[in-house]
């Protein structure tokens, strides 16, 4: 999203904070989605549950941290980290897909502090991070999309705040507009990754963020 709306004409600073608002609509309306499909379990005492626990935890520090140096960089450093980061994050999603590795949580909890920097910085960036470090740390991909949606709009809640404590200003001209989007779609999203084959979705994933990296780079070069 962050990519396509610098490319017709927004700035970062009116995008991103936009973004974490959507998003938070989105994530905890996904998540209690994915929770009612059965893709994740996030019952009390659950694994699920304590993970997403975890991620939440390390991202409000994260996403915070993210969102102060996000406030004070130039405009073209910021374009030119987000283009990068949506690349990296496609090209190694391709590259990983069908690994097999040990569940860790200090992987997990790692995974949490970097994605929500991320977030923070570019309002993208969590979700693909958070679902593909999951999975490259033994959770189950159909898990790890729910848990990543829970705490992705957790932590923007976090990170809408941050924004506004740095000065920031939400752009209410954008915002309502993805919120709409964003919430309409949750519901059809869970459905899709209950009924899609996990192989499959990564590739999809992997490959529409790697094809976003490299426009959003070519569109800078310009």
């Amino acid at each position: 999203m962050t990519p396509l709306l610098m490319a017709v004409g927004f700035t970062p600073l009116q995008i991103v904070p936009a973004v974490l608002l959507s998003e938070l609509a989105t994530g905890v309306t996904a998540g209690i989605a994915h929770h009612g499909l059965g893709n994740v379990n996030l019952r009390r005492g659950s694994r699920d549950l304590r993970i997403m626990v975890i991620m939440t935890t390390c991202s409000a520090f994260g996403v915070a941290v993210a969102a102060i140096v996000a406030i004070n960089l130039p405009p073209m450093l910021l374009k030119i980290y987000i283009g990068l980061l949506v690349l990296a994050i496609g090209i190694t999603i391709l590259l990983t897909r069908g690994k097999q590795f040990g569940f860790s949580w200090r992987k997990v909890t790692v995974l949490g502090l970097v994605a929500a920097f991320n977030k923070g910085m570019s309002g993208g960036g969590y979700g693909p991070v958070v679902t593909g470090g999951q999975i490259l740390s033994g959770v189950d991909s159909k898990s790890a999309i729910g848990i990543a949606s829970m705490a992705e709009g957790l932590t923007c809640l976090v990170g809408v705040i941050a924004y506004c404590l740095s000065g920031a200003c939400i752009d209410w001209g954008l915002t309502p507009w993805l919120m709409v989007g964003a919430i309409c779609s949750a519901p059809l999203a869970a459905y899709t990754v209950k009924r899609f084959p996990p192989k499959g979705l990564t590739r999809v994933i992997g490959v529409a963020a790697t094809i976003l990296g490299l426009f959003t780079l070519y569109r800078i070069a310009l």
